[in-house]
């Protein structure tokens, strides 16, 4: 059972990861499956040993789940092997599409209509039927708004969850960045109406301002104040305090001040006096 702060993996950092203080703020690490079903050598070993002694969630990265093309079955034979492996029964990947005839390196939005909401939820519950376990979906970034559009980001959100019966991975970054790139949606509004009951996992980052009306999810830089201020109304709005997890994938400081940042998260989670979420 995971609960608390948590911190992503990645290889730069592994033996930071194996060299940790005492006290320190780290209740889980998250890897991407595509990055792992396939990796051995040092680098496997070396995840190994930090998974021996902090639990493991996993995240994906290429389901493609609102994508026309078929679901890619090798993989999630492999994520289902990590899981069992790892012995986690969470799993979670973006609301968004990657593949078209070929895999295209990126998250691209989905159009916001009751279509998309009956397929994307169709090949959700043909992932959990497959996995024996609920997933939960993140709201992703995006850069161009679909003129199709029926809805907002939000209700769209809402709604492919609950056709799918499946779990919300909250990204309070992309939620901010979408905010500040589009002007369609305030960031508290989106929480204010998210689906809080199905809030099971949050993930949050730092983004690089472009420009006043531009920024980039980027996960290269340290959160910025905005964002930390909406963790806290998120944790104040929802009715538990779900795990959370500090998304860094270069650019990195020193350890130390990666561990600053999850003890913030921390702090936030003791100081909204409420009972912590746990995920499987």
């Amino acid at each position: 059972m995971i609960q608390g702060s948590g911190l992503g993996y990645r290889r730069d950092l592994a033996q930071d990861f194996l060299k940790l203080p005492e006290n320190h703020p780290i209740d889980f690490i998250e890897v991407a499956p595509e990055n792992w079903i396939k990796m051995g050598g040092t680098a496997r070993k070396l995840f190994d040993q930090a998974a021996e002694q902090i639990p493991v969630v996993i995240h994906g990265l290429s389901l493609s789940l609102g994508g026309q093309a078929p679901l890619d079955m090798n993989l999630l034979a492999g994520i289902k092997s990590m899981m069992n492996q790892y012995n986690t029964q969470f799993f979670s990947d973006h609301l968004s599409y990657c593949q078209d005839h070929g895999h295209l390196y990126d998250l691209l939005p989905i159009p916001f209509t009751d279509e998309s909401i009956a397929h994307t939820a169709q090949r959700i519950r043909t992932v959990q039927d497959f996995l024996g376990c609920q997933i939960a979906i993140e709201n992703t970034s995006y850069y161009l708004h679909s003129p199709l559009a029926e809805m907002d980001e939000v209700q769209f959100l809402n709604a492919v969850a609950q056709e799918a019966n499946c779990l919300i991975h909250l990204d309070v970054n992309n939620i901010y960045v979408n905010a500040v790139n589009h002007g369609l949606l305030k960031p508290r509004d989106f929480l204010n109406r998210v689906d809080g009951a199905r809030v099971a996992y949050i993930h949050i980052a730092g983004h690089d301002d472009e420009n006043p009306e531009l920024l980039i999810d980027t996960h290269g830089e340290k959160v910025q104040d905005n964002v930390w201020d909406l963790l806290s109304y998120a944790y104040e709005i929802l009715p538990h305090i779900p795990p959370t997890l500090l998304e860094r994938d270069f650019n990195f400081p020193p350890f130390a001040e990666l561990l600053e940042e999850v003890q913030k998260i921390k702090n936030l989670q003791i100081h909204s006096q409420k009972d912590l979420r746990y995920v499987a």
